[in-house]
């Protein structure tokens, strides 16, 4: 479900009431733990956390316009999303979180770089702080390109 909020906080604003609370509470962990050089803005429907153009103006997929995303998080139809790219592609990364998570005591329903949440009870906070501020800027552009560069040799 994809909204047409324009700014962060017009988005919650549009959220129901018992969500607003649950995404406040995610977005805190991760501005508290996000590595410097990201911005907060609002991408694909839902507020991102990105790598800004004038830091890789090679864009996401290649589109100029389209700024690196690295984090995302979203209000869905039957539930919220918080979205680790930084996880996805990461083998040791994602073995990493996922250990770090089920010693947490928390019960992770996650896709590739999706964790499906009802409420913010539901999720480990300090381990998806952890994953956050683990991505400083560069790295993340490296293994992002590494990643690219991977997958063209597949093809």
């Amino acid at each position: 479900m994809q909204s047409k909020a324009k700014t962060v906080g017009r988005y919650i604003a549009s959220l129901p009431k018992e969500r607003q609370a649950s995404i406040q509470a995610v977005r805190r962990v991760i501005v508290k733990n996000l590595p410097q050089g990201y911005e907060e803005t609002m991408q694909y429907g839902m507020i991102s956390y990105v790598v800004p153009l004038r830091s890789y103006p090679t864009g996401y997929l290649g589109q100029k316009d389209v700024p690196l995303p690295y984090a995302g998080l979203a209000s869905q139809k039957n539930y919220m999303s918080l979205y680790l790219m930084a996880t996805y592609g990461d083998k040791a990364g994602e073995a990493r979180f996922k250990k770090e998570y089920k010693a947490s005591g928390k019960k992770l329903n996650m896709g590739k770089s999706c964790i499906r949440f009802k409420s913010v009870e539901d999720l480990a906070l300090p381990v998806i702080g952890k994953a956050i501020r683990r991505m400083p800027v560069k790295k993340f552009i490296a293994a992002y390109e590494r990643a690219r560069e991977g997958s063209s040799r597949r093809h």
